[in-house]
């Protein structure tokens, strides 16, 4: 590194020794260095105008130069630390006079130039030490070279570093608005909603900005390179290596130098290198996530945990030159899990439940003698439900039930049953739930395992329709009904009268058409047919069947569309 400072110091002081103002800058040439990114890698150069970044070893300084040619110029120098505090602290050195032996005009050795820079230590402008993105700016900074030191103590950590001598025009950093907090505007269970003032570099300046949104656990962040550096920390991280400890000082080839006799031009003689790469340890996963959203200013963040504190940060980043500024962070602690009410089961009785979509019942039954078995009748009147049944917290059962099912657990003395029943994607559910120590006759009719009703297109007529349901073994009580549709009745329409929970109760008189009672022993002959008559020509009509047990409850099968004939 001191080999690397001298080096700037040979072609910079020989330059002053000839003229005291060096040229201003050349900005066709600056625009050419900042592109070419390689042109200040690992070097003591802070480039006029350009953020760098780079990287300190713990406990290890590190110094910076660059020159102001004239006096009362402008100067601006950001540090942002990333992921550890830093210690910066920028000093001015003044340039040498220039001289000559014996007026000659010539430059004067450079080895009593270096004893000069030596025995003057320099004047300390400005001091930091924390981890905020600190600056120091002055409007008439005098002329010379000045020397920006950096330490890590904590650890080994990376920085940027942004100097300009055209703070004015440059504006690499958007401006934040005058009041720069970010405000929470809505807050539920797993949602949080964010507000904030635009940056005026968008609505004033008219210039390119986009905001990004941070959100974590831990604490916030006062850059986005923090952002990025704890991000960078997922999975695997590579530990960087230290000279003489994964590598020989010498070891150029190591920072991606070609090999050759590089070191052995200049008599390095080094040890071998022992096995040199990246060093990779397993670390746990971040929780932490970055949304860049454009240029709006107000951002619902979704899929939060209920009753958890999380911290939010809102970043505005400079399209053109990729830098960026933080607003002031806030935290917000997402609601608590509405409590769920847990409804009593009664012995025997049936009871209706409603489940939200994605939602979740609770259900609680306490038999009040002992018992050698409980028996839970459920039907799934619309969608399919997740059912759970925990005996004293030990769970017995886990079924996905759809249509009618039955479920017979083995008692227990003073047992008390928890019924979780959960709704799926597609929509709110409805069912009838029954649990009883004394099953005798089922209080739900069985079903066969198809519901569908089948029409006779063949024996249509302008005034009738013949058609056809499966039945089962057990006697059971059917009866059929009817409603006028339109043509135009849709699969909506049909989706909701497909409740099977909705009894021949809530159909009008005059919808009835029959109710008969039916059975097989021969499950292959378990089917029956009836006609309805009295229908009008070229109509649809709506046709449903309910099932009715022994309990008085009904189930309606799967309704079907018919159309008579408009010419007979």
């Amino acid at each position: 590194m001191v080999l690397l400072h001298w080096y700037l110091l040979w072609l910079l002081l020989p330059l002053c020794s000839r003229t005291q103002k060096l040229p201003t800058r050349d900005e066709e040439l600056f625009q050419m260095q900042i592109r070419d990114k390689a042109f200040f890698h690992d070097s003591s150069v802070i480039p006029d105008g350009a953020e760098i970044s780079s990287y300190l070893f713990r406990d290890t300084p590190k110094r910076y130069f660059f020159v102001v040619e004239e006096d009362n110029t402008p100067l601006s120098v950001t540090v942002t630390p990333c992921d550890a505090p830093l210690e910066w602290k920028l000093s001015l050195q003044e340039l040498p006079e220039e001289t000559s032996g014996e007026g000659s005009g010539d430059p004067e050795p450079l080895e009593q130039q270096k004893q000069q820079i030596i025995s003057e230590e320099g004047t300390e402008l400005f001091s930091y030490k924390g981890n905020d993105v600190e600056y120091f700016i002055s409007s008439t900074s005098p002329s010379g070279l000045y020397q920006l030191e950096l330490l890590s103590t904590e650890k080994d950590t990376h920085f940027k570093v942004y100097a300009t001598t055209t703070p004015e025009s440059d504006q690499p950093y958007p401006e934040l608005p005058y009041d720069p907090r970010v405000d929470v505007t809505s807050l539920g269970r797993t949602t949080v909603t964010l507000a904030w003032k635009p940056s005026p570099t968008s609505s004033l300046l008219k210039q390119p900005i986009q905001y990004c949104v941070v959100i974590n656990k831990e604490h916030n962040f006062k850059s986005l390179c923090a952002v990025e550096a704890k991000m960078s920390a997922d999975d695997t991280f590579m530990v960087v290596p230290k000279p003489g400890v994964h590598f020989s000082p010498f070891d150029f080839t190591h920072f991606g130098f070609p090999s050759g006799n590089f070191g052995k031009e200049r008599g390095f003689l080094g040890k071998p290198s022992p096995k040199s790469g990246r060093h990779v340890y397993s670390r746990p996963k971040v929780d932490i996530q970055k949304i860049c959203i454009g240029n709006k200013n107000i951002f619902t963040v979704s899929d939060l945990k209920p009753d958890t504190q999380y911290y939010f940060d809102v970043f505005v980043a400079n399209s053109n030159s990729n830098m960026s500024t933080a607003y002031v962070g806030t935290f917000a602690r997402t609601k608590e899990e509405a409590k769920q009410k847990t409804l009593e089961l009664k012995d025997g009785k049936v009871t209706d439940v409603f489940v939200k979509r994605k939602g979740a019942k609770f259900l609680r039954f306490a038999p009040v003698s002992s018992h050698q078995k409980v028996t839970f009748f459920i039907h799934s009147c619309l969608d399919a439900v997740q059912m759970q049944v925990r005996r004293d917290g030990k769970l017995l059962l886990s079924q996905n039930v759809e249509g009618i099912r039955q479920f017979q657990l083995r008692g227990k003395p003073k047992a008390k049953y928890v019924i979780r029943l959960k709704g799926n994607k597609k929509g709110a559910s409805m069912l009838k739930i029954l649990a009883t120590t004394k099953p005798s006759k089922q209080s739900f009719p069985s079903l066969p395992e198809d519901t569908r009703i089948k029409a006779f297109d063949k024996l249509r007529t302008c005034s009738s329709a013949t058609v056809a349901w499966l039945g089962t073994q057990e006697r059971n009580k059917f009866c059929i009904y009817k409603k006028e549709v339109d043509d135009n009745y849709s699969d909506d329409q049909k989706k909701r009268e497909q409740n099977q929970c909705l009894g021949p109760d809530t159909r009008k008189k005059s919808e009835k058409v029959l109710c008969k009672y039916f059975h097989s022993e021969n499950l292959q002959k378990a089917v029956t047919t009836e006609t309805i008559r009295g229908l009008q020509p070229g109509k649809s009509y709506l046709l449903d069947v309910y099932v009715i047990g022994h309990g008085g409850h009904s189930v309606k099968y799967q309704s079907k569309v018919v159309k008579t004939r408009k010419f007979c």
